[in-house]
C-alpha cells in the first residue's frame, strides 16, 4: 500500500460494513492474556519510540517491518507469512524481528497509538489482534469506538484511551519513526521490511520469498 499523507485531525469515516461476531470469545481471549485490569497508562514520546523486539539478542540479522494498522497488504502479511517467520526464523535464533509504525492515516495513527501504550509484552498481541480483526474495525460506523472496544478488552480504562487517542506528543514520536524511515530508507509503501537498517525490500511476500530477500543479507 503506498504511502498518504498522514494528517492528526479528521479521521475519514470508512464504509460502512457488517461488524464481525466474536466479541465474546475475544473477551476471553484478553482476560487470560491481559488479566482483569491494566495499569495506569503513562505515555511518554520515549515510550512511543522503544524498539519493540521479539527474539534472541545473539541473532545475527535484525529485521525491521515498517507496516500500517490499517494496511490490508500488511494484514495478509501477518496472517499469512509472519507466523511462519516466527516459527522458522525468530523461534530458532536465526533473526530478531522488530515492528515499527508506518501510519498511513490518521486512524492507523492511532491504532498505533493503542498497541504502542500497552505494555511490550501486550503489544505484539494487540497489533495480532487488530491486523487479524483489520476489516471488523475499519468497517465500524465508528472506527475509534471500535478501537475503544479493543482497548477496554485489554484492561484500559475510557479515560485512558482517550488520553491515548489525544496525547499529542505521543501521536507524533509515532509519526517520527514514519519520516525517518522515509529519509533514512525511502520508505514508500507498507509492509516494507529493512535488513540491519541497511538493505530493505518490500511487498506481502510469501514466505520462501521473504526468505530469499532475507538470504541475500547473509543469513
Amino acid at each position: 500500500m503506498s504511502v498518504k499523507p498522514t494528517h492528526f485531525t479528521g479521521i475519514k469515516s470508512l464504509p460502512r460494513r457488517t461488524v464481525l461476531a466474536g466479541a465474546a470469545s475475544l473477551a476471553a481471549s484478553y482476560a487470560v492474556t491481559f488479566g482483569a485490569q491494566a495499569a495506569s497508562i503513562i505515555l511518554s514520546p520515549e515510550q512511543a519510540r522503544a524498539p519493540r523486539v521479539i527474539g534472541s539478542d545473539d541473532a545475527g540479522i535484525t529485521i525491521a517491518e515498517y507496516f500500517s494498522m490499517t494496511c490490508g497488504h500488511c494484514a495478509k502479511f501477518h496472517e499469512k507469512t509472519y507466523p511462519r517467520v516466527i516459527a522458522e526464523l525468530v523461534d530458532t535464533g536465526r533473526i530478531r524481528f522488530e515492528l515499527r509504525p508506518f501510519p498511513l492515516d490518521g486512524l492507523a495513527l492511532r491504532a498505533h497509538a493503542l498497541c504502542r501504550a500497552l505494555p511490550e509484552k501486550s503489544y505484539f498481541r494487540m497489533v495480532s489482534t487488530l491486523l487479524g480483526q483489520q476489516k471488523n474495525w475499519i468497517g465500524a460506523d465508528d472506527p475509534i469506538a471500535s478501537l475503544k472496544n479493543y482497548a477496554r478488552l485489554a484492561g484500559i480504562s475510557a479515560s485512558d484511551f482517550d488520553m491515548i487517542m489525544s496525547d499529542r506528543p505521543f501521536l507524533e514520536a509515532l509519526v517520527d519513526i514514519r519520516q525517518q524511515a522515509v529519509s533514512d530508507f525511502k520508505i514508500s509503501s507498507t509492509p516494507s521490511f529493512v535488513v540491519n537498517d541497511d538493505t530493505s525490500f518490500s511487498g506481502a511476500l510469501d514466505y520462501d520469498s521473504f526468505l530469499a530477500e532475507v538470504n541475500k543479507a547473509g543469513l
